[in-house]
């Protein structure tokens, strides 16, 4: 297996999918070891750095990428199985931005009250304990939190020669924010343009389903993947395998709208996966469903519906993709 190992330079960082050149190109198969900045650029250390003195929007969320990928044509399959997502920093922050957030007024839920006070939290990492340790501000509470790696972010550029803000989720996939993009899973995203031309970052040491205040525990992340290539077949909408679950990623405003897009891509895959009509399809989706929040606080919110394998007959989805990436995974 080839291994290609990219750590990009600032002046690399992409902050949108689509419009930017790729930084490598890869063939199906190939490992990458990456090193992906955090939400904030590494800008917010310590308990006295605020978004808006750190930040300058809208260079925040820095991408790793993007890769052109050999062979990758519009209408096909991009698969990125996520080997090993091991945190590169000693520290992780977290962060209530005004106007931003699940509980507080938005430039989108308009009211008179002040948005909430701004501050940042410094999560310390115990890598030998796998730990990340929450301080409370206004008093001694401490919480040792086990640490659960994910990727905020994954995706292609979009279709029709779109530029989409690394802040944005949607069909290309994008900030989506689900804890389900974890080591051990597979995503399967559309290819739009030539190359695919992906992009990963956003790295969190933890977040909770929904992303409530609107950061997770932002850290800097090793992340070794394994690309490879399904030609036809591109979903419609980001698909995730696990061991445990099949998983669609829906994205939209209202939150409604990203279960409905979830249910319906899920419903359709189970249709075509089991040869069942579009009615028996979501009488079993209604059924067996589980639907975690992925985020309720970025420009478009995503939901996931989620289907446990066990409760399904067994069927090789793409031809026994996942399972053979996860074999090709443990030899790295």
């Amino acid at each position: 297996m080839d291994v290609v190992e990219f750590s990009p330079e600032p002046a690399e960082y992409a902050y949108t999918f689509g419009g930017v050149a790729p930084v490598r190109k890869v063939r199906p198969g190939t490992a990458l070891r990456l090193w992906t900045d955090d939400a904030f650029g590494g800008a917010l250390r310590t308990p006295s750095d605020l978004p808006s003195e750190k930040l300058t929007m809208p260079f925040v969320n820095p991408q790793t990428g993007p890769f052109y990928v050999e062979g990758a044509e519009p209408g096909d399959t991009l698969a990125l199985h996520f080997a090993d997502l091991t945190p590169a920093r000693s520290f992780g922050a977290s962060a209530t931005i005004p106007l931003f957030g699940g509980l507080t007024s938005t430039d989108r839920t308009a009211t008179l009250q002040d948005p909430l006070p701004e501050r940042t939290w410094i999560y310390e990492v115990d890598s030998a304990r796998g730990t990340v340790g929450f301080q409370a501000q206004s008093s001694d509470l401490r919480l040792e939190l086990p640490m659960n790696p994910m990727l905020g972010t994954v995706g292609v550029a979009p279709a029709a020669g779109e530029a989409r803000s690394s802040l944005v989720p949607d069909a290309f996939g994008g900030n989506m924010d689900t804890p389900e993009m974890r080591a051990g899973a597979t995503c399967y995203l559309p290819v739009n343009v030539p190359g695919a031309l992906f992009s990963v970052g956003d790295g969190h040491y933890r977040q909770g389903e929904g992303e409530a205040c609107g950061t997770a525990v932002e850290g800097a992340m090793n992340v070794t993947l394994i690309v490879d290539l399904v030609k036809g077949g591109g979903p419609a909408w980001p698909r995730i395998e696990s061991d445990t679950h099949l998983m669609v990623v829906g994205s939209s405003r209202p939150l409604e709208d990203a279960w409905r897009i979830s249910s319906v891509q899920m419903t359709q895959w189970l249709a075509g996966l089991y040869g069942l009509d579009t009615m028996d399809a979501y009488q079993l989706l209604s059924q067996v469903s589980e639907a975690p929040l992925a985020n309720v606080v970025d420009a478009n919110y995503s939901s996931v519906v989620k289907v446990p394998k066990g409760l399904l007959p067994d069927r090789a989805v793409y031809d026994g993709l996942h399972a053979h990436l996860r074999g090709s995974a443990a030899s790295l």
